[in-house]
């Protein structure tokens, strides 16, 4: 029977990603002057992992690179070659280009061949550098290494190896048996207590073997033999003058002369990231015993039903509500304590099912150290990379629409922030920007802050490209509202346009694609001492808390984290402007007036704020009183898309629906906070 391999490709290509940023994350961190050799072992193990994969569904294309890349990465991590920048620049080009390859079998996208090819070059180039100054000598391996026992190729370069396996399932047999098989030719003999022995005829080297077999058992584990000579640690107990257990690499005959280096077998400490973050693997303990993986990779869209089911049976569960509340609480007792229950159980559910889509910040930090050293090294600037609250976790809908809002603030704060080091050395400054990207929860929203320690806006000159541009500004305007000038569209003060910034088309569309999301937008800047945007952003946008309001027979919602208060003010507290509509009163400060039945053309019940009740509404750091006919309660409700089932309706965000089955509309705060100053005129349709 033929198996269609292609059922999983996702896996892998899914995998392989995060392999790749797995990777990407350690070259960024490592200390070339001193690497950390489980870093080495671990950015090894991923391109090790990414071959074997690769190799299992023919993508020979990134099978070579990944080939190039772990042979490399092998003589660093065994002291062969000393790091230098050199190879983490090229390992990190040859990340870009798998990820391009990876691309071109999952999306069919173009793959540069030229740049496959010069990536090739350059790692074959690296590879024949010189050697570490003080190769370790063979006297100097430890006594369990016996380099005379060591297996002799045949003419084909090939040398065999006998893997002897402790007892685990058979799952596991076919696992390594799959992966191994990669490395040559294989064959399996069972014994009599069930355990299994390979033979493996290999060019590879026996430290290959064991980073395979580590993946799925402990290594101290193995007997490896070859010749008839065990090697593996099992063989005897480790004693306090053999703490540990040698491997070395197989010597090929007409090398027979040169010395062997003497390679330590993997510690569970150094086994690879993609294990520790159970990437789709089995751990397997020393008892025998075995342990699932703790993660399950599930289609998004399976997600999206489940919560769409939950917000159905959320919306069931508030309608049986409303038609109970009319029942005798004595005669209908049970049934009553029945439905607190089911209300308890369907808030924990739908709790539980959100926090499903809910994904770490990481997941949307972790692009930037990247883009972040590029950009310095092209801009010939000096940053330093700072990331806080990395686990804060997001909705999965609002993290991928916030990448590329935020991968504009930081190459403007990379470009446009910080400041060449030779005029920070000038100011006294240190000659490295630092670049900090926050993320913390505040109440039911998420705070995201770009921070940076440059220059800060220059207050004088912003105004002065308003002014050119037409804005309506004023000298005396606060700090606050000369910053939000930046978002205005094609408002740009660089004096150069570059591939970078400078075209005055980017801080509109993030400040545009945040409102959008239901974000607010901050900034704060202090001139020589840096800048800070912050972004406010709901935790999710599938339900939400909020208030129904009634204006004549209709009923709202209100997005409960826009409201501060509510009252019914006294009529001479209600002030009438010449063609700006009215404001009301609120302890000292005049807030205008929006009379929610002149936006929607709504006969109201009452038309004289001092009958009816305003709503005390902040958006977007501006305040506005909305004036209703009454306030009904608050709840919890689903967001569905309005759009989607009708289409857009300007000063509404979204609907709901009601307990008792009727379709409620929720209201889009800032459009009509932004819509006050024209309701001096008619009913006003946005």
């Amino acid at each position: 029977m033929t198996i269609d391999m292609s059922q999983f490709y996702q896996v892998f290509f899914d995998e392989a990603d995060e392999l790749l940023a797995e990777m990407e994350k350690l070259l960024l961190a490592l200390d070339v002057s001193a690497p950390d050799s489980e870093d080495l072992n671990a950015i090894f193990r991923a391109a090790h992992s990414i071959k074997g994969g690769a190799a299992t569904f023919a993508f020979n294309d990134i099978t070579e690179v990944t080939h190039m890349l772990e042979s490399l990465l092998d003589r660093i991590r065994k002291g062969e070659m000393a790091l230098t920048p050199d190879h983490v620049d090229a390992f990190l080009v040859s990340k870009d280009v798998l990820t391009m390859q990876m691309d071109g079998h999952h999306h069919g996208s173009s793959v540069d061949q030229e740049a496959v090819g010069n990536v090739c070059l350059r790692l074959k180039a690296l590879s024949l550098g010189s050697a570490a100054d003080t190769p370790v000598p063979a006297a100097a391996a430890p006594e369990s290494v016996k380099p005379e026992a060591a297996p002799v190729a045949d003419a084909d370069g090939n040398c065999s190896f006998r893997i002897e396996l402790p007892e685990v399932p058979q799952r596991d047999v076919d696992a390594l048996a799959a992966e191994l098989g990669l490395l040559g030719t294989i064959s399996q003999e069972s014994l009599a207590d069930k355990r299994v022995v390979f033979t493996l005829t290999t060019p590879e080297s026996q430290d290959s073997i064991v980073a395979i077999c580590s993946f799925v058992l402990d290594p101290d584990d193995l007997k490896i033999t070859h010749g008839g000579a065990q090697t593996g640690a099992a063989e005897a107990e480790p004693s306090a003058e053999d703490p540990g257990y040698g491997l070395f690499e197989p010597v090929k005959a007409d090398a027979a002369s040169q010395p062997v280096a003497a390679m330590a077998a993997p510690t569970k400490a150094e086994k690879p990231a993609a294990e520790a973050k159970n990437l789709g693997r089995r751990a397997t303990d020393k008892e025998g015993g075995s342990q699932e993986s703790s993660s399950i990779r599930v289609g998004i869209e399976k997600v999206d039903q489940l919560i769409n089911l939950v917000g159905e049976l959320v919306i069931t569960q508030a309608m049986i509500e409303q038609r109970i509340s009319v029942l005798d609480p004595i005669q209908y007792e049970r049934l009553l304590n029945s439905v607190g229950q089911l209300t308890r159980n369907t808030r924990d559910l739908q709790e539980a099912v959100m926090s499903i889509r809910m994904m770490p910040m990481d997941y949307v930090f972790s692009r930037f150290p990247r883009m972040v050293r590029d950009l310095a090294g092209k801009l010939g600037k000096k940053v330093e990379f700072v990331t806080r609250g990395a686990a804060t976790e997001l909705d999965k809908g609002l993290i991928e629409r916030i990448v590329d809002p935020l991968t504009h603030l930081v190459r403007n704060s990379v470009d446009h922030g910080i400041e060449m080091p030779e005029k920070r050395r000038a100011s006294g400054k240190n000659e490295t920007g630092k670049l900090t990207l926050s993320a913390a929860h505040q109440g039911g929203n998420i705070v995201i802050e770009v921070s940076d320690d440059g220059g800060g806006l220059n207050r004088d000159r912003i105004l002065d490209k308003a002014k050119q541009q037409g804005l309506p500004v004023s000298d005396t305007m606060p700090d606050g509202d000369v910053w939000q000038l930046i978002f205005a569209p094609g408002f740009s003060t660089a004096e150069v346009v570059t591939d970078v910034s400078g075209r005055g088309v980017g801080m509109d569309v993030v400040k545009r694609n945040i409102t959008a999301m239901g974000g607010t937008v901050e900034i704060r800047s202090v001139p020589g001492a840096g800048t800070t945007i912050a972004i406010s952003l709901p935790l999710t946008l599938a339900i939400l808390d909020g208030m129904s309001i009634k204006v004549g027979e209709e009923v709202y919602i209100l997005p409960l984290g826009y409201v501060i208060e509510s009252l019914q003010p006294a009529s001479e507290d209600v002030k009438d402007i010449a063609g700006q509509g009215q404001v009301v009163k609120i302890r000292g400060d005049y807030l205008p007036l929006i009379p929610l039945y002149r936006i929607f053309a709504i006969e109201p019940k009452f038309t004289d704020p001092s009958q009816g009740i305003v709503v005390i509404l902040e958006a977007d750091g501006k305040k506005a009183a909305l004036l209703v006919d009454a306030l009904v309660g608050q709840q919890q409700v689903v967001v569905k898309n309005l759009e989607s089932n009708f289409r857009k309706v300007a000063g509404i965000s979204g609907a709901t629906i009601l307990g008792d089955g009727g379709v409620s509309l929720i209201l889009d705060v800032s459009a009509l906070l932004r819509s006050s100053r024209q309701l001096n005129a008619d009913p006003v349709f946005f």
